[in-house]
């Protein structure tokens, strides 16, 4: 629905009004996203069969490394924006400096903000401003043992271990 999948902010709500205007359903998710693996495929698949448009907000590489830690991101917004904006599910997405996006949503008024499972909806950043719209908080199941710190726990984890990560 979004020619080019990155948008600045101020674009996007544009593009936002036209879709309220066309009664499009627009889901909105957040997170970091610095090594995407099966729980955040997972978690776009099942945002997009919430409604008709998917928009994806990508924490920069200050406010990761306020949230993560000093280790990270792994990879730069750049990057993460480009791997991102080849996943199908995803419409479009935004990048915000913020560590919690609250003015982002009640920018964007998503019609659907939907979260991953290990947030409980009393505690979605962003909650009142889009119920305030007639909106929902929906919480997609959390897919066990696929998060970003697993993944990379186990590489370490293997690395220490000796294992050799290259092939044979």
């Amino acid at each position: 629905m979004c020619r080019d999948k990155i948008y600045r902010l101020e674009e996007l709500v544009k593009v936002r009004e036209r879709f309220k205007k066309k009664k499009i359903k627009v889901i909105f998710t957040n997170g970091c996203f610095d090594l995407i693996h099966g729980g955040h495929i997972y978690l776009f698949q099942m945002c997009q069969k919430l409604g008709d448009v998917l928009i994806v907000g990508v924490n920069d590489d200050v406010s990761v490394k306020k949230i993560k830690g000093p280790m990270r991101p792994l990879f730069p917004l750049n990057e993460r924006l480009e791997i991102l904006s080849a996943i199908q599910e995803i419409d479009c997405l935004v990048s915000f400096s913020e560590a919690i996006p609250r003015k982002l949503i009640a920018e964007l008024r998503p019609d659907i903000l939907a979260k991953g499972g290990d947030w409980r909806p009393d505690e979605v950043v962003g909650k009142k401003e889009v119920e305030e719209e007639g909106g929902e908080v929906k919480i997609i199941p959390y897919q066990k043992g696929h998060s970003t710190s697993q993944v990379i726990e186990k590489i370490v984890n293997r690395v220490k271990g000796g294992d050799n990560l290259k092939q044979k």
